[in-house]
């Protein structure tokens, strides 16, 4: 089965005329011309961009999703391709809508015109493993609210779980043959991107992630997360509120309403950072194509199958590396990796600092339109390789979610300073972690805890002590067997030889 979707990528591949992005190297052009003269019936009339848009789209979710990414990477691809790419990003082509009103048919037991007042059959979007319907509540005074319904693609479970499958063969590939594999632990980030493209397939727990989310933005100024309507979700169905906005790449429509996209810019750096920071849960699927912005320029986030999440230590370590960075204090990023653990204990601090020096020092002091973070991100490669640096899977999305915020920021303001927009939120973070605010909130959070303990102390002091008491005794008690061993052993010695002495004088 994995051999027959292999062979359909090939062939897809092929069909599109793909093989000019991957075989246009001189030391396989007979492989090139091999394909050409097998496909000689291929239309290759359309331009190229739209060809790998139509490749992607036909191998469906993860495909679809590698294209999202690289359609916010503007200053990694073509301009063609990155406008041709973005289409996928809530344009994917729908799945017929007797198929939607099959899947909650099966959800609900009855048909969708018996669950809702209204709903539209035609999709308003469609993603790569969902789409969404507008529909309406039903209520006593026939004034149901607006909701948008998310329904799962039919068989995606199934197509996904193929992938995966391809994606860890070829990981396992690369570990074997590839002497740097290990070290980039490429089954390990499979199996990573595989857990969170699961979540994404469970409407549940997707419906979960949006509940968090509200929460944690709760009368926030920034961000506006829908709310969930728990009656009408299932594991292939999600109901959530209806949400009006302008779709964030609608750079001119946004200008129109008079909105200050600069500012707005800067808005969608601060809400990345308190997702992280804050929170230690964040959208790990920020691409335009699910954000909105409300009239009053508030953000609206959208499609929260992908959510990543962080442990303490990782926010401080990240914190920390971060602030460093902005204060180009690269010992101190040099020696927190040692601490971490992320590279061998045996590294030089100081050659370690001198090339990250020579990586990010370049790059200070200038706006985002004159960075090429492809290049720094390949150079930062370079230099973890040389010092056998770990990938750490656990943070694969959030490398993939800050490209994306970049990505964003670039396309809303070229002239956004990412460093300064996001080094006095990181101080103020860190100062509530580590200064007196964040020891007086560690002391609030403990006293109940504290409140709850005081009073067993003396029960717990006794159970402590006859604890030690019977340990104690039981170590005596041991010692004094292991002696007693020890004396009848040389007891049986002594016997043994008065034995043989008492034998001797009979003989003589």
């Amino acid at each position: 089965m994995y051999l027959f979707r292999l062979l359909r990528i090939c062939l897809t591949a092929a069909r599109f005329g793909l093989d000019e992005f991957f075989l246009g190297h001189e030391r396989v052009k007979l492989v090139r011309w091999l394909v050409q003269t097998l496909f000689f019936w291929r239309d290759l009339s359309a331009p190229r961009a739209v060809r790998l848009r139509l490749a992607l789209e036909s191998l469906g979710p993860i495909f679809i999703k590698f294209g999202q990414m690289l359609s916010t990477r503007r200053d990694l691809v073509p301009p063609d391709i990155a406008e041709e790419l973005a289409k996928l990003q809530d344009r994917v082509p729908p799945f017929p809508s007797a198929q939607a009103l099959g899947v909650l048919r099966h959800a609900y037991g009855r048909d969708a015109a018996d669950v809702f007042a209204e709903f539209d059959p035609n999709p308003i979007a469609s993603a790569s493993v969902a789409q969404v319907h507008r529909a309406r509540l039903k209520s006593s005074d026939g004034l149901g609210r607006q909701v948008a319904v998310k329904v799962l693609r039919p068989g995606i479970q199934k197509v996904i779980g193929q992938d995966v499958k391809l994606l860890d063969a070829f990981a396992h590939l690369v570990e074997l043959l590839w002497w740097d594999g290990k070290r980039l632990k490429p089954r390990e980030v499979v199996n990573e991107f595989a857990k969170h493209l699961g979540d994404e397939m469970d409407q549940m727990r997707e419906a979960s992630n949006c509940s968090q989310l509200r929460r944690n933005f709760a009368d926030s100024p920034l961000l506006a997360v829908p709310e969930v309507y728990w009656d009408y979700c299932a594991t292939d169905v999600m109901v959530m509120s209806w949400m009006d906005g302008t779709p964030i790449s609608r750079l001119d429509e946004l200008r129109r309403q008079g909105l200050d996209i600069p500012r707005l810019a800067r808005a969608g750096v601060e809400i990345f950072f308190t997702q992280v920071f804050r929170d230690g849960f964040f959208h790990a699927d920020m691409h335009p194509g699910n954000i909105l912005v409300a009239p009053d320029g508030k953000y609206i986030a959208l499609d929260f199958g992908i959510m990543g999440t962080l442990t303490d230590s990782d926010k401080n370590y990240l914190a920390q590396n971060f602030l460093a960075f902005f204060r180009r204090d690269y010992k101190k990023v040099a020696q927190a990796h040692l601490d971490a653990g992320w590279v061998p204990a045996e590294t030089r601090v100081d050659e370690f600092e001198a090339a990250i020096r020579a990586v990010c020092e370049p790059v200070f002091d200038r706006p985002l339109k004159e960075i090429a973070f492809g290049r720094v991100l390949l150079r930062l490669f370079q230099t973890s390789r040389r010092f056998g640096m770990e990938i750490q899977p656990q943070l694969v999305m959030l490398q993939k979610t800050l490209l994306n915020i970049e990505g964003l920021g670039r396309d809303l303001d070229p002239d956004l300073d990412l460093w300064a927009t996001a080094k006095p939120f990181l101080e103020r973070w860190m100062n509530e972690q580590i200064g007196w605010r964040g020891w007086l909130r560690t002391f609030k959070e403990e006293v109940p805890y504290w409140g709850a303990l005081i009073p067993q102390l003396p029960r717990l002091a006794h159970q402590a002590l006859r604890a030690d008491r019977l340990e104690k005794l039981e170590a005596g008690l041991e010692l004094m067997l292991r002696q007693q061993q020890g004396r009848n052993r040389w007891l049986g010695a002594i016997a043994g030889l008065l034995a043989m002495l008492l034998l001797l004088s009979l003989l003589a």
